[in-house]
């Protein structure tokens, strides 16, 4: 990995062994990724490979003691994630092209989805999830013309945690783990 990014890595990990609770620590995340999406000369080129059938979510680094982890997510033309949580803060960074986040929160009463706002993100941009912010959305590729890849920082191993994706419909939850897409051979 090149030195800009080992360097947001040291960052994230400073920040981390001072324990600092999610309102102390998500603005300080957010200026270190911002920092490091504002420039597109540091992914490797294996991070940054897109698939015809679906996006994919590429580990770049897991502390060791899973207190965080980061992921290029590349999305193809037209792909878009299913309604899904996160169960941890995040951070998103829009490193090329554009996406499209789409907030839903669930009626107390019927537990069916309630479409929020959406925000675009154009490269260097960064935006926040988390359970006490809003945690439900769905992601897609915002940009017509190419593949667009973020960069995502959550508050552990995302790769390996339980999380949920939400019928449409019915707003039902159904568990699932992400894990990693393999980098190519």
């Amino acid at each position: 990995m090149s030195g800009k990014f080992e360097t947001f890595v040291a960052g994230m990990t400073t920040l981390l062994e001072l324990k600092p609770s999610e309102a102390e620590l998500l603005p300080v995340c957010g200026a270190l990724l911002e920092h490091l999406v504002a420039d597109d000369d540091w992914l490797p080129d294996s991070h940054a490979v897109s698939n015809p059938d679906t996006y994919c979510q590429y580990l770049l680094y897991r502390d060791p003691e899973a207190r965080f982890s980061v992921v290029s997510f590349v999305w193809g033309l037209g792909q878009e994630s299913p309604i899904h949580d996160h169960r941890v803060w995040g951070a998103i960074g829009m490193l090329r092209g554009s996406e499209t986040g789409t907030a839903f929160s669930r009626d107390e009463e019927t537990g069916k989805l309630i479409e929020g706002d959406s925000l675009t993100l154009e490269p260097g941009m960064v935006d926040f999830v988390s359970p006490r912010l809003g945690d439900i959305h769905r992601v897609r590729n915002a940009d017509d013309t190419q593949a667009s890849i973020s960069i995502h920082v959550y508050g552990a191993d995302i790769g390996a945690i339980e999380r949920r994706v939400y019928d449409p419909e019915t707003g039902d939850p159904s568990p699932f783990v992400s894990g990693y897409t393999p980098l190519a051979k």
